[in-house]
């Protein structure tokens, strides 16, 4: 845990204003991962700090699509249907509770219709979706928010206090 980053020259100013009429904060803490931060905060709140008054903030973010399959249609189908197919389950279910007469068994009924109707919509607006693209996107993807570093805020006029509790902390494996 240090409070220098090796880009620290491309920032001005080390502290954060989150909004207008919040207090000033300051930066005393940078990690590059956010277990870390979330164990030093973890820690001041061991030690009594005021910790409703810091603030972790995820700086340098970049936005992350990650491929994870060729796309074609039995998978188009199968990510249709299973996207089909929960909302379909909770709406019969949620719907079948209504019965007054036997909630539970309309509720599976319900749930079960629900399922199969939602995973066949959904199977069919899957494989129209990939049909409309024409080839333009033929695999699929998780896109993530990705921070090259976390940094952990306190209101300026008890970050002192705050970074003496940190100096204290035992050395984490990640913190840079």
């Amino acid at each position: 845990m240090t409070t220098h980053h090796p880009n620290s020259h491309t920032r001005a100013d080390t502290s954060w204003d989150i909004a207008p009429s919040a207090p000033q904060r300051r930066a005393i803490a940078s990690f590059t991962n956010y277990r870390d931060a979330e164990s030093a905060v973890d820690h001041l709140a061991d030690n009594k700090f005021p910790v409703d008054r810091t603030a972790i903030i995820g700086v340098d973010v970049h936005l992350v699509e990650q491929v994870v399959g060729r796309m074609n249609w039995g998978r188009a189908l199968l990510n249709g249907a299973t996207a089909g197919a929960v909302p379909g389950l909770l709406l019969g279910w949620i719907f079948g509770l209504f019965d007054l007469v036997n909630p539970l068994v309309a509720a599976f009924t319900l749930a079960l219709y629900g399922l199969v109707f939602g995973a066949v919509i959904g199977a069919v607006m899957g494989v129209v979706c990939y049909a409309s693209q024409r080839g333009r996107r033929d695999f699929s993807s998780v896109t993530m928010m990705v921070p090259s570093r976390y940094d952990l805020v306190v209101d300026a006029e008890i970050a002192d206090g705050a970074q003496r509790l940190l100096s204290g902390m035992p050395p984490a494996g990640g913190a840079s």
